[in-house]
């Protein structure tokens, strides 16, 4: 199976925070998603490459909603998980589990 296949880890952390999000799930929303629960901020940038990507390869699909005066009349893009996207976090979950496993101890003995 070629790279498209697999999820990297960004890719995950989007996904799983548009499913928690689930009709919120934009941009700034995403970018504040990922902070609060990873600690990790992100650039607008990167969160929109890699939206984009994740859409090519059918993993997410995105609707613009109507505009918003809150936002100066700009409307959001929201984007929603795909039956090819929560198969690919599954995939994704099951080949880490299968990593992980037995090496609770390794790991505490470093």
């Amino acid at each position: 199976m070629g790279r498209e296949g697999y999820l990297g880890e960004f890719e995950q952390m989007l996904l799983l925070a548009a499913m928690r999000l689930e009709d919120e799930a934009y941009g700034v929303a995403l970018m504040q998603e990922l902070e609060t629960r990873v600690g990790r901020a992100v650039s607008r940038g990167s969160v929109y490459v890699t939206l984009d990507r994740l859409e090519d390869k059918g993993w997410i699909a995105s609707e613009i909603s109507s505009s918003r005066p809150e936002r100066g009349g700009r409307p959001r893009r929201i984007i929603r998980v795909t039956r090819e996207g929560v198969a690919a976090l599954k995939k994704s979950r099951a080949a880490l589990l299968n990593l992980w496993d037995g090496l609770e101890d390794a790991l505490d003995a470093r």
